[in-house]
């Protein structure tokens, strides 16, 4: 840019900018630029206010805020502790935030509990009864807010419902019964099965672990605030709530029990599950899948036979049922389609 200066002074600056290829508004900006440092100005100390504390005060009453006594308390408990204890005034609550501030010290100063780290549950099931999803949902009853609660236990590998209730309301005694019925009738043996819940009451009660660990059974919960971890039981919940059938409102807990009987029967023999290769759950989980993919492929094989000109990708086969199924799959897997 100098060199530049040197030679605007003997030719236009249009000309100059031109042959070396610089901008006239970078020039122009160039000539503004300041051509010394300019010394900096020491701003003057400020004064301090005829009502501060002396730095002695300050101190003594830091010392007295780092004190074994007062170290794990705030400010507000140490100034009504000093005036009714011991009849002291040192300085104003704001004063003693002030100088904790002073010294970068206004961190929380009580005993909290550390904050726990959940760990997100990876679940994985490649055969049935080895991980369940339960969850509770609300169904509406004869008046605005009453409900009735209905429980539903969940196979995420065949997804079969093993066990059902519907009562009067959410409780740690009625989630045991129906976790005790579900293992029994499935015969599950200890160390076989994971459960997996949300964190409502009855999930997290005292009585369902302990039942549960008599029984030798995992359990397994969502992290807080964390929705997406039970995605077995919400699709499932889902697919009862969307029923042609399902009434707005159930005006006893009778009827609510007579509807879900023929509802479940249905769900587990007749509804097929795009995740399923179009099998029923309890198809699924009777082990009749291979079975039933056997007489498939005879179907398809004498279609096929019959008319190959109709079949453009070829040989048809009949879907495949998936192999391994998770809750919350490391990232080198890819989760299985929830149906």
């Amino acid at each position: 840019m100098p060199y530049a200066q040197e030679m605007a002074a003997q030719v236009p600056v249009s000309r100059v900018c031109e042959v070396l290829a610089l901008s006239r508004s970078r020039y122009y900006r160039y000539q503004k630029l300041p051509t010394a440092v300019e010394p900096a100005v020491s701003k003057p100390e400020r004064k301090r206010h005829p009502r501060a504390l002396t730095e002695a005060e300050e101190m003594a009453v830091r010392n007295i805020l780092h004190s074994e006594r007062f170290q794990d308390l705030s400010p507000y408990e140490v100034y009504g502790t000093l005036l009714d204890e011991e009849g002291r005034y040192l300085c104003s609550v704001r004063t003693m935030y002030r100088i904790l501030n002073k010294y970068d010290e206004t961190t929380p100063r009580g005993r909290q509990r550390p904050r726990r780290h959940y760990s997100k549950p990876e679940l994985l099931a490649t055969a049935p009864n080895r991980v369940w999803s339960w969850d509770i949902t609300r169904l509406k009853g004869p008046q605005k807010w009453t409900y009735f609660y209905l429980y539903v236990m969940l196979d995420i590998f065949s997804r079969y419902v093993v066990g059902w209730l519907i009562a009067p309301s959410e409780s740690a005694a009625m989630a045991k019964e129906l976790l005790a019925s579900a293992c029994l009738q499935q015969g599950i043996a200890p160390d076989q099965l994971t459960i997996h819940a949300d964190r409502g009451g009855p999930m997290t009660a005292k009585a369902v672990a302990h039942l549960l660990s008599d029984l030798g059974v995992t359990k397994t919960h969502t992290r807080p605030y964390t929705s997406n971890h039970n995605p077995f039981s919400e699709a499932h919940f889902k697919t009862v709530k969307y029923r042609p059938d399902f009434p707005d409102r159930f005006g006893s807990l009778q009827d609510a029990r007579a509807w879900a009987r023929p509802f479940f029967d249905w769900y587990n023999h007749q509804h097929r599950h795009t995740a399923l290769a179009l099998m029923t759950p309890a198809m699924v989980h009777a082990g009749r899948d291979a079975q039933v993919i056997q007489q498939r492929q005879r179907i398809l094989d004498a279609a096929y036979q019959a008319h190959p000109e109709r079949f453009v990708r070829g040989q048809p086969r009949p879907g495949v049922l998936p192999t391994a199924v998770w809750i919350n799959p490391p990232a080198s897997h890819e989760a299985d389609s929830v149906g």
